[in-house]
């Protein structure tokens, strides 16, 4: 297990468009959110760190979703060499995990490339304006330290974003399992 840092581009960045499809071939688009806040996720379905994190992203989701935020999470694994995180799992870990995000396919990888994201989980949260408000982690618990699962730091950049606020730029990195590149 590689441990790999968000990238942590620049704040203000514009949002990549992307249109993707779902294991089942639905497609969603950064268009679908025009005008509205955007967190896109990498994540996958073996990475220690995502599960560390899974059941409390489900929780963030239900609980931010009716409040105004958009969000999508997107695979980029290369899932040909980490079976693992094929569509046909993708589905079984939304069905178990009850997502109710859309959880994308990026089998090209280019929109991991276009975001310049680097590990799972990796968090982008856009405003309305689709510029980028947050990059950085969910909080500070990590699959082994004794930290609790409760996503402060995103859920304080989320509200921040909801009440039309601009986030502290202080920002910590996201930590995680490199993306597995072709």
């Amino acid at each position: 297990m590689a441990l790999t840092p968000s990238s942590m581009i620049p704040l203000g960045t514009a949002m990549p468009a992307f249109t993707l499809p779902d294991p089942a071939g639905a497609l969603t688009s950064s268009s679908d959110y025009t005008g509205k806040p955007l967190l896109v996720m990498f994540i996958c379905n073996h990475c220690p760190f995502v599960k560390h994190i899974a059941a409390a992203l489900s929780d963030f989701a239900a609980e931010y979703m009716p409040a105004g935020l958009g969000i999508v999470a997107i695979n980029s694994n290369d899932f040909a060499s980490y079976p693992e995180d094929s569509p046909q799992k993708m589905q079984e870990e939304v069905a178990a995990r009850g997502y109710r995000f859309a959880y994308l396919v990026d089998e090209d990888q280019s929109v991991a490339k276009a975001f310049d994201a680097a590990c799972t989980p990796d968090f982008f949260l856009f405003d309305g304006e689709g510029n980028l408000a947050y990059r950085g982690q969910f909080d500070d618990s990590r699959p082994g330290n004794a930290e609790p699962v409760n996503g402060k730091d995103l859920r304080g950049a989320v509200d921040k974003v909801l009440a039309g606020e601009k986030p502290g730029e202080d920002q910590m990195p996201s930590i995680g399992c490199n993306i597995k590149w072709k």
